[in-house]
C-alpha cells in the first residue's frame, strides 16, 4: 500500500519506518528541508533503540522516502497520516494549528478518494474539525480517521510492530477496510484492532495516558506517606502490584513523570473537561502532585545541607525524562537543575543520550561530563535523576573515592538499602528508609 506521513517527528518517523518494514511504500514529508536532506542521506534525527536499523534498511530497499513537497508525498497515497505536533497552548489546551493547516493544504491537493488519519494526540472533536476544514476546500471524497498512537519512548519500535491493541475511529466503511488491511501484519498473534467512532477513539488516547499518570502520582503520594510513617514503598508496591486488578506497571515512585505525552495529555484532557463545564478533580490533583514531586529531591538536598547550597557542587546522573531516549521534554531533571542553580549551586551532569538536547536548551549553565564518573569530581553529592541501566550497577568504591562526601540522593530508587549501608553511604531515596 502507498502511504504518506506528514511530519517526521518522533511519532511520524516511527510510524513511517515501521509501516515500510511490512512492505508498504511510504513517503514522509516535512517542511524542514535540511532535516529532509539529512534523512534522505540515511541519518536518523532522533534516538530510539531499534529504529536506526529499520530506518536504514527501508531506505536502502527503497520503501521509505522523504520529501519537503506535500503534493509529491500525497499524489499516489491511499492513506495520509498526520503526525504533527499539538503543543499545549497558554491555557493548557492542545494547539491544533499544525493539524488543521495541513488538512487545508491536503484538501486543496486532492484529486481522488483518500483516508486522512490523525495520528497526533488530539482533543475530542478534532476529526470533526479536520472534516469541516477539508470540506470547505475540496469537493473530492475523503474520510477522516482517528488512529491514536500508544508508543512508549525507548520501546516504540516494538510497540508499533507488536501492539497490545490498535484503536481506529471511523464510521466510513472504505476507510475501515483499508485500515484493517494496513494493520493486519501487526496483529497476527490475535491482539485486537478495535474499531469505534472518531470521538471515542480520540478520548481513548487521553484516557489511557491520564490513567497511567494517575498511577504514577498515586504511588508518589504513597511514597511520601511511607517516609512519614516508616514504611517502605518498594514493599507496598510489591504488595499491591500482585493484585491483578491493579497490575505491576507504573507503580514505581520517583521524582514525577515527564516527557512529550503525559504532561501534555493530562493537561489537555483536564482543559477539555473544563470547556464542557466539568471539574475533573482527579486530573487536577494528579498535575498538582506531579509538580510538587519534581522538587522533592531538592528539598531533601536542602535539608541535608541546612538550606545553604551556595557554592556547593552536585553531580547529576541522568537528564532525559526516562531511559532509552534523548527526550528532555518536561524532564524532572530540568526543574531540579533550575532550582539548584537558583540556590547558587554548581552542577556537573552526565546522560548517555540527552546532553546535547540539554545544552541546546540551557547552554553552558552546567558542566557536561564525558562519563558518569567524571561528573563526580569535586562534587558534594550525587543526584540520580534517570534510571539508565548503566547507573544500576556502578563502582561504589570509585564513587566514594571521587565524591567529596559519600552522599547520594536517588530519585529513582536504584540501589538496595542494605548494600548502601555496607558501603557506608548517606543514601536518601524516595519512600524508603533513610540510610545515614
Amino acid at each position: 500500500m502507498k502511504i504518506a506521513v506528514v511530519g517526521t517527528g518522533y511519532v511520524g518517523l516511527v510510524t513511517g519506518t515501521c509501516l515500510a518494514e511490512t512492505g508498504n511504500q511510504v513517503i514522509c514529508v516535512d517542511i524542514n528541508e535540511q532535516k529532509v536532506k539529512m534523512m534522505q542521506e540515511g541519518q536518523l534525527p532522533i534516538y530510539e533503540p531499534g529504529l536506526e536499523l529499520l530506518f536504514y534498511r527501508n531506505i536502502v530497499q527503497k520503501r521509505l522516502h522523504f520529501t519537503s513537497n506535500l503534493a509529491e508525498a500525497i499524489a499516489e497515497a491511499k492513506i495520509i497520516f498526520l503526525a504533527l505536533p499539538t503543543p499545549p497552548g497558554g491555557d493548557g489546551s492542545a494547539d491544533l494549528s499544525y493539524v488543521l493547516g495541513a488538512a487545508k493544504d491536503i484538501a486543496l491537493l486532492l484529486t481522488d478518494y483518500k483516508v486522512i488519519v490523525t495520528k497526533s494526540t488530539v482533543p475530542v472533536g478534532t476529526a470533526d474539525k479536520v472534516t469541516t476544514i477539508m470540506k470547505a476546500n475540496t469537493d473530492v471524497e475523503f474520510a477522516v480517521v482517528s488512529n491514536p498512537e500508544f508508543l512508549r519512548e525507548g520501546v516504540a519500535v516494538e510497540d508499533f510492530m507488536k501492539p497490545d491493541r490498535v484503536v481506529v475511529g471511523t464510521m466510513d466503511d472504505r476507510a475501515r477496510k483499508l485500515l484493517a488491511e494496513l494493520y493486519s501484519p501487526y496483529v497476527r498473534q490475535g491482539n485486537p484492532v478495535i474499531f469505534m467512532d472518531e470521538r471515542s477513539s480520540e478520548l481513548t488516547k487521553y484516557a489511557a495516558n491520564s490513567f497511567l499518570a494517575t498511577k504514577i502520582s498515586f504511588m508518589n503520594e504513597i511514597a511520601n506517606l511511607c517516609e512519614l510513617v516508616g514504611a517502605d514503598v518498594d514493599m507496598v508496591r510489591r504488595g499491591i502490584g500482585a493484585d491483578e486488578r491493579i497490575g505491576r506497571r507504573f507503580l514505581f515512585s520517583g521524582i514525577g513523570y515527564g516527557g512529550s505525552c503525559f504532561p501534555k495529555d493530562v493537561q489537555a484532557l483536564a482543559k477539555s473537561a473544563e470547556e464542557h463545564k466539568y471539574d475533573f478533580k482527579i486530573l487536577n490533583s494528579v498535575m498538582e502532585v506531579n509538580e510538587i514531586q519534581k522538587r522533592v529531591l531538592v528539598e531533601k538536598v536542602k535539608k541535608y545541607f541546612n538550606g545553604d547550597l551556595k557554592g556547593k557542587k552536585f553531580a547529576i546522573w541522568g537528564l532525559a525524562f526516562k531511559p532509552e531516549t534523548d527526550d528532555i521534554r518536561e524532564a524532572p531533571a530540568l526543574y531540579i537543575i533550575e532550582d539548584l542553580l537558583n540556590a547558587g549551586a554548581r552542577i556537573s551532569a552526565f546522560d548517555p543520550e540527552a546532553m546535547n538536547n540539554v545544552k541546546n536548551l540551557i547552554g553552558d549553565k552546567i558542566h557536561y561530563a564525558e562519563d558518569q564518573y567524571e561528573a563526580l569530581k569535586g562534587a558534594d553529592a550525587l543526584l540520580i535523576l534517570t534510571e539508565w541501566s548503566v547507573f544500576r550497577t556502578p563502582d561504589f568504591d570509585q564513587i566514594g573515592a571521587t565524591l567529596k562526601n559519600k552522599v547520594i540522593f536517588d530519585g529513582r530508587n536504584l540501589y538496595d538499602l542494605e548494600r548502601m549501608i555496607d558501603n557506608g553511604y548517606y543514601y536518601n531515596s524516595i519512600g524508603r528508609k533513610l540510610i545515614s
